[in-house]
């Protein structure tokens, strides 16, 4: 399976997400991030993200932010968002004939909130981060690994 996770400017929730995933996967699946706006393309993710994630044993820093493109559709089975306004922002995209499954990221932690509030506002990245944990265990438990 081919997993993308999307946030606003990929440099907190969707590397978060992904590096949060990679780990719980094991190699299991196929998984990168990106992000809706092109404010961060290229930079690594946001540096108190990296710390918070390096204490629980996730190395973010190979990564490097990305835009979000309609070809995505064809490259990824499943596209996860992190908000409503990522999911708007996504499906904006979609190609005509597309059928790729977007689905928002707390769908996977059911009674968990309605977003990933993103940490580069809140300042919340130990928040966020169990959060996407609690996502990305639904999330694997949904894809039967």
């Amino acid at each position: 399976m081919k997993v993308l996770f999307v946030c606003l400017g990929n440099i907190c929730r969707s590397p978060a997400a992904e590096g949060v995933f990679r780990t719980l996967a094991g190699g299991a699946h196929e998984i990168d991030s990106a992000g809706t706006s092109d404010w961060h393309v290229g930079e690594p993710p946001y540096g108190p993200m990296q710390a918070a994630a390096g204490a629980r044993g996730i190395d973010l820093s190979p990564l490097r932010a990305r835009q979000f493109e309609a070809g995505d559709f064809t490259r990824f089975d499943l596209i996860i968002g992190m908000d409503a306004a990522n999911i708007a922002a996504i499906e904006r995209l979609r190609p005509d004939g597309a059928a790729t499954p977007v689905r928002l990221f707390t769908d996977y932690a059911q009674g968990r909130g309605s977003e990933v509030p993103d940490p580069y506002y809140t300042r919340d990245f130990d928040g966020a981060l169990d959060l996407i944990e609690a996502c990305a265990e639904g999330l694997l438990r949904d894809l039967g690994a």
